[in-house]
């Protein structure tokens, strides 16, 4: 009986230091992440679960996908918290802080969850005795690829593993020029699947000498260094391009951060501040010759048949210059969070509507069923219809390529539109959060700038405004929660990436790669036996 304790005891103690380690490691790939951005860190961290979940034929491992699935998730959104308070809506403190609880809890858990998914699926692959290491890498990069592909279909969907690399390792981030994310993101799950599969060679051999277990794993560990090498070198040689800059294709534009908070933005002292700020900020850009001016999401608190009995209309059919107005469309059936194309003459050209809306702050998911108790809870209007793809949007200064806000975390959006579009205008208002979410704004729209080889514009409410080059080289950057306007040069191009022809090829290839190896190994093994 004392044996079985003892037994017991030392699983128990096992479980627990798994845990930890996964927690551990799961926290070093949240800090990966912006503002942190310890990038280099991705490239190992997630390694110690991949150990964790290999290391024998156990079953029962997700335990350890959540408590990483937590430390990252938890670690690197943790700027969703910042939504408290949220007394300048009307919501009293404790309901602020339940709300706010509520949603980090909840988006955790929701990016915890294809952790456990994935667990899941290398442990099936681990079940397997006939499988080499190769093959478990092949699939197990590509279950992670395809998962993240998955989840980037639902409404919930931000932190990809590429973003671990964004804004800093520019070589890598170029990858995405040839499937999107999944490049970047099967890049890093590679070399940590190669590194993992180190550890566990060099444990498998514990019988045998120092000098000798690690002759038996090199040939793992000089793969992942080989990789991170080679898959370095192809990116850089992708950002050591030039750019294409013909003076045909230039054109100046202007961007008006207004910095309207949020504890005024909803009373009439916070719309009279925004008409005082941007059409001041217009009028200081006008002068200096700017083709058009660009202002954040939902810059003015006016439809658009409201726009025209503005003094900031007036202001531009003064000084005739284009305006891109973050307003409100009218739609059967509610409003649109829109960007209003208005042309030097005052007319309303097009416009674009935010495609991709965020839940419970713009609508209530299954609002049929649940709509009436997130009414009854919480006093947000979330009930703002979303747009329709246009794949065109034509104004006087080109095709222009739009994201409003949360279409950012969609690099599919950007891509149909890089089909027929020039330049990369994003409008966004990211007050409601800390200092971690704009920085991680900015780092998703440099990587869709590097993917689809565009000029990117950012203007947003109270920072990061930016401009970004194809080469996601940040030209500008506002300060945060300031006043301030800017004009630039940027260049509209009408190249084709091999992502935006193509798509995200990269992942049926891994599984047909890896299933081909699994088919493989299963014959020979039927053969040898």
């Amino acid at each position: 009986m004392l044996i079985t304790l003892r037994k017991s005891l030392t699983k128990f103690t096992d479980k627990l230091w798994g845990m930890g380690i996964s927690l551990a490691s799961g926290i070093l790939m949240g800090i990966t992440f912006a503002p942190v951005e310890a990038w280099y860190l991705a490239w190992i961290a997630l390694a110690p679960l991949w150990y964790l979940l290999c290391r024998d034929r156990n079953s029962g491992k997700w335990i350890y996908a959540l408590c990483w699935g937590i430390g990252c998730y938890g670690c690197g959104l943790y700027w969703i918290f910042g939504i408290h308070p949220m007394t300048w809506l009307g919501v009293p403190d404790l309901a602020s802080l339940g709300i706010a609880t509520f949603c980090l809890t909840f988006i955790t858990v929701w990016g915890a969850s294809l952790v456990i998914v994935w667990s899941i699926g290398l442990q099936f692959v681990n079940s397997k005795p006939q499988l080499n290491p190769l093959t478990r890498v092949i699939l197990g990069t590509a279950g992670w690829c395809g998962l993240e592909e998955l989840y980037s279909l639902t409404d919930l969907w931000w932190t990809s593993l590429a973003l671990t690399q964004s804004p800093h390792n520019l070589p890598i981030l170029h990858l995405g020029q040839l499937s999107g994310t999944t490049t970047v993101s099967a890049a890093i799950v590679l070399v940590n699947g190669l590194i993992a599969e180190a550890c566990l060679t060099f444990n498998l051999y514990y019988r045998l000498k120092l000098i000798q277990r690690i002759w038996k794993a090199s040939p793992y560990l000089n793969a992942a260094i080989g990789s991170i090498i080679i898959l370095h070198s192809i990116g850089l040689m992708l950002l050591n391009r030039p750019l294409s800059q013909p003076i045909e294709s230039s054109l100046k534009i202007g961007i008006i951060q207004g910095n309207i908070g949020n504890e005024v933005r909803h009373y009439r002292s916070g719309y009279d501040l925004a008409i005082e700020n941007y059409t001041k900020g217009y009028i200081s850009l006008a002068e200096q010759g700017v083709a058009a001016v660009v202002t954040p999401e939902t810059a003015f608190p006016y439809r658009e048949s409201q726009i025209k009995n503005t003094s900031f209309y007036q202001t531009i059919l003064n000084k005739k210059v284009t305006a891109f107005i973050g307003g409100f469309g009218e739609v059967k059936g509610g409003i649109t969070n829109s960007i209003l194309i208005i042309t030097g003459d005052g007319k309303i050209l097009s416009r674009y509507d935010k495609w991709k809306l965020v839940p419970l702050g713009e609508y209530i998911p299954f609002e049929q069923y649940i709509g009436k108790l997130v009414d009854t809870i919480s006093p947000l209007e979330a009930h703002a219809v979303a747009g329709k793809f246009a794949p065109i949007i034509a104004t006087p200064i080109g095709n222009i390529i739009f994201g409003i806000c949360y279409d950012s975390a969609y690099p599919e959006h950007f891509r149909h539109q890089a089909q027929t579009g020039d330049l990369i205008i994003t409008a966004s208002n990211d007050a409601h959060y800390g200092a971690g979410m704009p920085a991680q704004h900015h780092a998703m729209d440099l990587m869709r700038a590097i993917e689809t080889d565009r000029w990117t514009v950012r203007a947003t409410n109270t920072g990061y405004s930016a401009i970004i080059d194809p080469h996601g080289r940040t030209q500008w950057i506002s300060k945060l929660n300031e006043f301030t306007t800017h004009a630039h040069r940027v260049y509209r191009q009408h190249t084709q990436t091999l992502y935006v022809r193509f798509g995200n090829w990269l992942t049926p290839l891994l599984f047909a790669i890896g299933i081909s190896l699994f088919l493989l190994n299963s014959r020979t093994k039927k053969v040898e036996n």
